[in-house]
């Protein structure tokens, strides 16, 4: 009996070195390819005979059973082919739904070719393997599928630098397993899901250069992972959640050129672990909080652009660290303090405002 299992085994792995990837996989990948047009590199001069399998450039499989589990293929890339040509990639056409019928692929990355056009096709939610879906840097437009929430076990969706229009699905709350999702440098519109919380395993939410509006979810302080959020380059309005100076691992945060209102939360300022933060071109008013301390250490705070008022706040003068510094086209006045984090700063991180004066700007 065993002797048996066993030379069947051998007859189905001889099978498969064979014949390769099954010939679905291979059809679905050629109608794929039909859909594409890269005339420089000629990267897809690799993808001959029956054997998906073996040296199809940027298609990987799964060794226990043959089928197409990776798609990787990049415009940017340090591959040998790039470096002889001396060039990166461009890539024009769109994406064939025909890439729906590869059940088994968990890799979906046709990144950076700048000129792939064309809609997502929504069948992708079908595709219950997949973990990476990344599209940067291609001119690919239409919506997000609305049942993206679907792919359950998708740690990154990067839809980055394209021309995406329509909001962000209701559903995107759904993908439990996402840790980074950037959406950057789109024509998104409508309001963030009151719900974004939900995403708890999220580490970095890009939501930047969009035409976002509403305001900041207060789910977001739940998000225990989150430690870069950016919003910046969109219509977001309303106020600056206090909560999100109390988020665990929150180091940068990112609301320029929106237009948010009310007063600058303390808890932003005060907390250690905020390493960058940029509030500029807004309409933020009131005092800078004075709660800056021996352990705060930004890396860059701009609070640029906006209605802020008063006096710069001694105790920025204990901070430990602050290595680019904003407070340029507001309203403050008064003396600007002395101490390390200032004696490096340049005019322009003090100009345009009403009556400050001292060091780098003329003396009081």
């Amino acid at each position: 009996m065993r002797l048996w299992f066993g030379a069947a085994l051998l007859l189905v792995v001889l099978a498969w070195a064979v014949s390769g990837c099954p010939a679905s996989d291979r059809e679905a990948l050629l109608a794929f390819k039909a859909s594409l047009s890269e005339p420089y590199l000629g990267i897809f001069n690799s993808w001959t005979g029956t054997d998906c399998c073996s040296n199809w450039y940027g298609i990987s499989c799964d060794p226990t059973d043959a089928r197409v589990a990776d798609i990787n293929l990049r415009g940017e890339s340090e591959d040998p082919i790039f470096e002889k040509a001396g060039r990166s990639g461009y890539m024009t056409g769109t994406i064939n739904p025909s890439i729906c019928r590869l059940d088994r692929l968990t890799n979906l990355i046709l990144a950076d070719w700048k000129g792939i056009s064309g809609e997502i096709p929504a069948c992708i939610t079908s595709l219950s393997s997949l973990r990476v879906v990344d599209l940067v840097g291609n001119k690919i437009s239409g919506r997000i599928p609305p049942a993206i929430g679907d792919l359950r076990r998708v740690t990154v969706l990067n839809l980055a630098d394209n021309q995406i229009s329509g909001e962000i699905p209701a559903s995107i709350v759904q993908m439990s397993s996402l840790m980074h999702v950037n959406l950057r440098n789109n024509r998104i519109s409508g309001v963030i899901p009151a719900d974004f919380g939900k995403l708890t395993m999220l580490s970095r939410a890009l939501l930047g250069g969009n035409q976002l509006n509403g305001t900041i979810p207060s789910s977001i302080a739940t998000m225990y992972r989150l430690a870069d959020l950016d919003l910046s380059m969109n219509h977001i309005n309303g106020w600056v959640p206090e909560e999100l100076g109390k988020m665990r691992v929150l180091s940068t945060l990112t609301l320029d050129s929106n237009w948010l209102s009310g007063k600058l939360p303390a808890s932003l300022l005060s907390d250690a672990g905020m390493g960058i933060l940029n509030l500029s071109r807004n309409w933020i008013e009131g005092e800078i909080p004075d709660v800056f301390g021996s352990n705060s250490y930004f890396m860059a705070l701009d609070l640029s652009h906006n209605n802020l008022k008063g006096k710069i706040p001694g105790s920025l003068s204990s901070a430990k660290y602050i290595g680019h510094l904003d407070l340029s086209h507001n309203h403050l006045c008064g003396p600007i303090p002395i101490g390390e984090p200032f004696e490096h700063l340049e005019a322009s991180s003090f100009a345009n405002n009403d009556c400050l004066c001292g060091n780098p700007l003329k003396t009081c």
